[in-house]
């Protein structure tokens, strides 16, 4: 297995994908322009010549807070599952956030078994009771008159 911390200069990686890593199939041009994104982050479990996970992550800061990285998404295929890609993935996006200065780096989870089982793991603090998401869909408001 490999870890690469992807680029702009990585979207051909992506022509070997497993089917189970992405909730869909990576759009060309959105992959282009988040790999472009310098604010954005992404490693990729390769096995083989197959991406067989990934993990992916925003680093950003506030007015009050020091950087923190942010982790979006962690998926591995199923049948590559258990098999330490999931924890080597975090500590390749781990250690990028500690080259970025990020003083933390945190994730929102549903609270299952497996997420349960793999942050206690990994020694990370819950901090959280619940999960709650909320989200509204923006519609062009001109456009609907």
């Amino acid at each position: 297995m490999q870890i690469i911390l992807t680029g702009p200069d990585d979207a051909d990686l992506f022509e070997n994908l497993h089917d189970d890593v992405f909730d869909a199939p990576p759009q060309p041009d959105l992959l282009a322009s988040y790999l472009a994104d310098p604010r954005l982050h992404m490693a990729v479990a390769i096995v083989g010549t197959q991406i067989v996970g990934m993990i992916t992550g925003m680093h950003y800061h506030h007015p009050d807070k020091p950087p923190q990285m942010w982790i979006n998404e962690l998926g591995v295929a199923e049948p590559f599952r258990r098999r330490g890609i999931a924890t080597a993935l975090m500590q390749a996006l781990s250690q990028h956030a500690r080259g970025l200065d990020c003083k933390e780096i945190w994730v929102v989870a549903d609270p299952t078994d497996m997420a349960e089982g793999f942050y206690a793991s990994l020694q990370w603090e819950r901090t959280g009771e619940r999960l709650a998401m909320f989200s509204h869909t923006l519609h062009d408001e001109a456009a609907q008159g």
